[in-house]
């Protein structure tokens, strides 16, 4: 059974940091390029950021860029969002997803599978 779980959300201040974990379990973790997405109340679900089977290459939303890392542990079958420089605009539910074909993508629909979703809320 394929499951996928995301924790590390909550509540930050903006300018404070957070780290995303997301637990994989039920496939092949290394196989799957690891994606982090988020949707905030009321907005569709976007594109945050992207990481290679390797784990060598990735790909990150202008929005987050140079404030948000992406990794993974492909020896724990774990994927990481390390968020710094929090402001409000993050606030949102992140999901943690996998690909199983593609590269590096940025559309939500290319993703096979799906966590839960973890909130992080920015707010002084």
């Amino acid at each position: 059974q394929v499951q996928l779980v995301e924790s590390g959300g909550g509540l930050a201040q903006p300018g404070g940091s957070l780290r995303l974990s997301c637990a994989a379990s039920g496939f092949t973790f290394s196989k799957y390029v690891m994606g982090w997405l988020r949707q905030a109340p009321g907005k569709r679900r976007e594109f945050v950021s992207v990481i290679s089977r390797s784990g060598l290459n990735s790909y990150y939303a202008d929005s987050v860029k140079g404030r948000f890392t992406i990794s993974r542990d492909n020896a724990k079958n774990t994927a990481y969002l390390q968020m710094n420089s929090l402001k409000p605009e993050d606030t949102a539910v992140y999901y943690c997803s996998a690909d199983a074909e593609r590269i590096l993508s940025t559309i939500p629909a290319h993703y096979d599978y799906w966590g839960r979703g973890t909130q992080v809320t920015v707010s002084s």
